[in-house]
């Protein structure tokens, strides 16, 4: 019996996804415990209408994201620290102070797609990655300045 898996399913199949699987299998336990449903002629061309609705959707957040970052890349991000004896920082520049900073400024991002590819612990310019989507990243400037 042909099903569409409506989720995972370990060492089977994947959501979305068409396989040919035994009948009792496909009764007893996927289509019963609601992981497929059987593949029809309705339930595949609804399948085939929710994946272009999800690729249209994803352009249309990749084009969003695209805009942003256009504006992102234009900022530079001055961030006041504290320094000691030859202006050396105490500790390092968090990616939660270029949240907070970004935050100020309206851009709404989450801290954990900030990426620091190392410490920033010395005064200047950084260079700081934003994944804003898994295919749109933004590179901003942070000038560290002392405080």
């Amino acid at each position: 019996m042909k099903v569409i898996f409506i989720k995972n399913v370990r060492n089977q199949g994947k959501e979305g996804e068409i396989k040919e699987v035994s009948d009792g299998y496909a009764q007893n336990y996927l289509i019963k415990t609601k992981l497929a449903i059987k593949a029809s002629k309705e339930n595949v061309d609804s399948l085939k209408r929710k994946k272009e609705l999800q690729i249209m959707t994803e352009k249309k957040m990749i084009t969003k994201m695209k805009a942003i970052k256009t504006k992102l890349e234009k900022e530079v991000i001055e961030l006041k620290v504290k320094v000691g004896d030859k202006d050396k920082l105490f500790g390092s520049v968090s990616s939660k102070q270029i949240h907070d900073e970004l935050l100020k400024r309206n851009y709404k991002i989450d801290r954990n797609k900030i990426i620091t590819e190392h410490p920033i612990i010395t005064l200047g310019n950084h260079y700081v990655k934003i994944e804003l989507h898994k295919e749109v990243i933004a590179e901003i400037i942070i000038k560290v300045i002392k405080g």
